[in-house]
């Protein structure tokens, strides 16, 4: 056999030799990722990807475990899904709301899609469950409560000490988690937005919870949004009532009695005269009358003002007279960014607030 045949032959077999590692390389890897893709499938558990693989289905057996079967001890509130309780899975705190319902396909479709929202003012979906007639939904623990609960209860003294330009702040972030859900396509529409809906973490950064529960509720029940409406709710859009249809605007009509409740201090359902006062609005109005007076003069009268226009056109009677979640938004970037120079400027107000864990004095909950 000639030199030139024998060095043929062994370039061939090098040749077919390297073709193979090649081809076993890529079956490894396949085979490495379907592997991968499986136990992160079935590891229900491992919330740590959630924001890459959307909403993760988690059992019965694991919920029960993470609430100590439900106790009364983790029960921390109850919403328009059912109760809430605070639990513990192996790597994160969680809130689960839990209601009874017959099991449905179009209740987890819902789930994927709410839980693939990821806004910084907007609570995370990770989970669901649906097992033995109860559905439950799996959201991130925000462990400092409600705006509402410290703007109202007696127990928690936090918001005596936000003056206005940090008040002006969670509406800066709360406007900014609500116009994020009018700029999906299609725009999502809260249709529950309150007070009680803002959650705050431990630096004070609001977050919107509850989005597109109701809208859920409506699709996977089919009662139509009139089964989850109370007339005498003060957050809902006097519209609505009337035509039972939920839009962007209606949010917006519920974003101003949230400003409303945020500057008095008071909840807008013991004091509808409150929103009396804001639709009656003039220039001449006594301001005085309507602050919280917990904030005693750290503010300057023109953007008080400013913003107490805000809120009048946000609850307009007519909904096409409201400006959009985009434009108040940006209208309370330019009156808090106002209000931090003028009253630097001026020397106004105090600056003893310090936002984060020292703010509160609230003690932990016992899981």
């Amino acid at each position: 056999m000639s030199t030139t045949l024998v060095a043929a032959l062994g370039g061939a077999a090098g040749g077919v030799t390297l073709v193979g590692i090649v081809v076993s390389l890529v079956k490894c890897c396949l085979l490495s990722y379907k592997s991968s893709s499986k136990t992160s499938e079935t590891n229900s558990s491992d919330l740590s990807q959630q924001e890459l693989q959307g909403a993760r289905g988690l059992t019965l057996q694991e919920l029960n475990v993470a609430t100590r079967n439900f106790s009364n001890i983790n029960l921390i509130g109850n919403g328009i899904f059912g109760e809430v309780y605070k639990g513990l899975l192996p790597n994160m705190i969680v809130a689960i709301k839990r209601r009874s319902s017959a099991p449905c396909p179009e209740f987890i479709q819902e789930v994927h899609y709410l839980s693939s929202i990821r806004h910084r003012n907007i609570v995370s979906l990770f989970g669901y469950c649906q097992e033995k007639d109860l559905q439950m939904l799996i959201y991130e623990y925000i462990p400092n409560g409600s705006v509402s609960a410290h703007l109202c209860d007696a127990s928690k003294a936090s918001m005596q000490k936000l003056e206005f330009k940090h008040r002006l702040s969670i509406a800066h972030g709360t406007a900014k988690g609500l116009r994020h859900l009018h700029s999906l396509n299609p725009p999502l529409v809260h249709k529950n937005f309150k007070t009680s809906n803002v959650l705050v973490d431990e630096d004070f950064i609001p977050k919107v919870a509850d989005a597109g529960i109701r809208g859920l509720l409506d699709r996977i029940d089919g009662d139509g949004p009139s089964s989850q409406m109370a007339k005498d709710d003060p957050f809902l859009d006097p519209e609505v009532m009337e035509s039972r249809r939920f839009s962007e605007k209606s949010d917006v009509y519920s974003f101003g009695v949230f400003l409303l409740e945020l500057l008095t201090g008071r909840e807008a359902r013991f004091e509808q005269s409150v929103i009396d006062w804001a639709e009656n609005f003039q220039e001449s109005s006594n301001i005085s009358t309507l602050v919280d007076q917990r904030m005693g003069s750290s503010f300057t009268s023109e953007s008080m003002r400013e913003l107490l226009q805000l809120i009048v056109l946000c609850v307009n009677p007519f909904s096409e007279r409201r400006p959009s979640m985009n434009y108040v938004e940006m209208e309370i970037d330019r009156i808090r960014e106002k209000e931090m120079t003028l009253t630097t400027i001026m020397g106004e107000g105090t600056t003893t607030v310090i936002l984060g864990s020292q703010l509160f004095s609230t003690s932990k909950q016992r899981l």
